[in-house]
């Protein structure tokens, strides 16, 4: 079973939430919106610090670096299987400057050729409500479980 590791980047304005989601690059993404943007992620290798693995992917899709106080987030599990293993992060983002790695993939599928694609081709900050409607569909359970966190930590200190 594969998994991933990322950061759900956020921020607070105004009593709002907000969170910076990535869009995947490439031709298959180009036109898909709704349910196909994610939080920076990526793969892990067997043994690997999820928690290193996490920081690294948002370095790659992003080129920015992170830091800082991060809050453990319970697995969330996507529909083709995959695990994904996330740490929230309450920060704001210079948004200029920003810029992802490349990878190669087999372009059109099965066809055997091979066209070198940027991972991430658009960043944006959402506000919770759209935010969830963006993120990949297994992903909105990230941002349910840290709000849930969040307004019961701010519960707990009034």
């Amino acid at each position: 079973m594969k998994t991933s590791a990322g950061i759900l980047l956020f921020k607070r304005k105004n009593e709002k939430f907000f969170y910076f989601l990535v869009h995947p690059g490439g031709p298959f993404w180009k036109n898909k919106d709704l349910g196909a943007w994610s939080i920076p992620k990526g793969e892990a290798s067997e043994g690997e610090s999820l928690m290193e693995r996490a920081v690294t992917e948002f370095y790659e899709e992003t080129g920015k670096k992170i830091s800082g106080d991060f809050i453990e987030l319970q697995p969330v599990r996507q529909k083709a299987g995959k695990s994904v293993y996330a740490w929230a992060l309450e920060s704001d983002l210079e948004m200029t400057g920003l810029q992802s790695n490349t990878i190669s993939i087999n372009w059109p599928p099965r066809s055997g050729k091979t066209i070198e694609i940027p991972e991430v081709d658009r960043w944006e900050w959402f506000e919770s409500e759209e935010a969830i409607l963006k993120i990949n569909s297994a992903q909105s359970e990230l941002i349910l479980q840290l709000e849930k966190l969040l307004k019961s930590n701010s519960s707990n200190l009034t």
